[in-house]
This record gives C-alpha cells, sequence and structure tokens, in this order.
C-alpha cells in the first residue's frame, strides 16, 4: 500500500452536478429548478403547513383538548364506602340516595379500596376482582348488572352473535326450500299427467267421430250403389218388354 494509491472507495463520492451548462449537461435550460413560480426563485419556498394563504387546518380546528363523552357516567366507589351504607342490598339506587354517586351516573364500580367488615349484597354494580374478593370473603355475594354480561365479549361478540342470527335464518330458508321442492314436482307431476290424459282422450274422440262418419260415408256409398244397380235392371227390363 502506498499513499499514492490510496482513493475512496467505490460509491462514495459522486461528480460535482453542474447546472446551467446546456442541454447535453442534463442540467441546462431551468437548471434543475422546473418552470416558473415561486418554488423557481432564489428564496422562494412554503412553509410547512402554508395552504395558499387559507387559514389553515391547524389553525381553524379548535383548540379544546379531549373531553370523553362518557366522562361522569361511570363513577368508582371505594369499598369502605359501600362498607358504610347500612343496606345490605347495596345497588345504584342506595349510593345516589347515600351522595356518594352523583344523579346524573349511569353506572358505579367498586374498586378495593380500604376494608369491608360485614356481609352485604352488591347487586347492578360493577365491582373490580380485587373488590368482588374482599365481598365474598367477608360472606357478601356480587350479581353483575345485566348489561355488562352482553358487553364482556365486545363488538366481536356482538358481530358473532349477528353472524349466527344470519346463518339460522338462511339454514331456515333453505330448509323451508327443500321441503318444498317435493310438493312442487309432484304438483308438476300431476299437471303434466292431467295434460296428457287430456289429449289422449281428445285423440280418442277424433278418431271415433272419424271412423264413424267413415262408416257412414261407406254405407251411404254402398246403399247408393245397389239403388243404382236396380234402376238399371228396370230400365233394361223395360226395354226387352
Amino acid at each position: 500500500m502506498r499513499l499514492n494509491s490510496l482513493k475512496p472507495a467505490s460509491g462514495a463520492k459522486h461528480p460535482r452536478k453542474r447546472v446551467g451548462r446546456g442541454i447535453g449537461s442534463g442540467h441546462g435550460k431551468t437548471a434543475g429548478l422546473g418552470h416558473k413560480g415561486q418554488k423557481a426563485r432564489s428564496g422562494g419556498y412554503h412553509k410547512i403547513g402554508f395552504e395558499g394563504g387559507q387559514m389553515p387546518l391547524q389553525r381553524r380546528v379548535p383548540k379544546r383538548g379531549f373531553v370523553s363523552p362518557s366522562d361522569g357516567l361511570t363513577v368508582e366507589v371505594r369499598l369502605f364506602q359501600v362498607n358504610g351504607i347500612a343496606a345490605e342490598t347495596v345497588d345504584l339506587a342506595s349510593l345516589k340516595q347515600a351522595g356518594i354517586v352523583p344523579r346524573a351516573a349511569l353506572r358505579a364500580k367498586v374498586i378495593l379500596a380500604g376494608k369491608i367488615d360485614r356481609a352485604i349484597k352488591l347487586q347492578g354494580v360493577l365491582a373490580s376482582k380485587g373488590a368482588r374478593a374482599a365481598i365474598e370473603a367477608a360472606g357478601g355475594s356480587v350479581i353483575a348488572p345485566a348489561e355488562n354480561a352482553g358487553a364482556a365479549g365486545g363488538k366481536r361478540a356482538q358481530k358473532a352473535k349477528v353472524a349466527a342470527e344470519k346463518a339460522k335464518a338462511v339454514a331456515a330458508r333453505v330448509e323451508a326450500a327443500a321441503k318444498a321442492e317435493p310438493a312442487a314436482k309432484a304438483q308438476t307431476a300431476g299437471a303434466k299427467k292431467t295434460k296428457s290424459e287430456k289429449a289422449e282422450s281428445a285423440s280418442g274422440g277424433g278418431a271415433t267421430a272419424a271412423s264413424g262418419a267413415k262408416g257412414e260415408a261407406g254405407g251411404t256409398a254402398k246403399s247408393g250403389g245397389k239403388a243404382k244397380g236396380a234402376a238399371k235392371d228396370g230400365n233394361a227390363k223395360d226395354k226387352g218388354k
């Protein structure tokens, strides 16, 4: 290795872009700045979020933070607060009556905070795992609200339920169609038989009428022939006399 043989790695250096040196250089005419406009000017730029002078999005959106629409509808209740209620059955109405839960609340949930030393029946109120264990250890019981059971599965459970109902409806339709198909086939076969019988009876009647007409015509022709023969014999006898 010699100092005069050292050179950068391949791809580390790029040739300088010579702009404004004619069409053959590849960067002639507009020198890579495109056509006329603000971006083709020296110092011309668009700041981030600029929308041509109209009020940009980040300024016209109201700045009021995030407020949950369901805020205040579900209230947390501490376990020692439930212990202070004299009633044996604690529900949402008794919590509102005691002033623990505001009257606008729709749901309440008991959390493990403090102790409970008596048996109570928690009905229609949510409870955390720790609170449920503490209430049951004190000899009480917890009955979850009915709507909680439906919401336990979330959107997936609801979608599965709707899909199951649709599948049941489709199966019922298929079964009804399968039951109605033999009856329709039998009805069609009966109609075909009736049509064939009518056709046979019509053809038989026509043949009988034709044979009767032929018989009558033949009898008439024969009787006419006999009459002609008798007339000829009579004329011959008259001539002989």
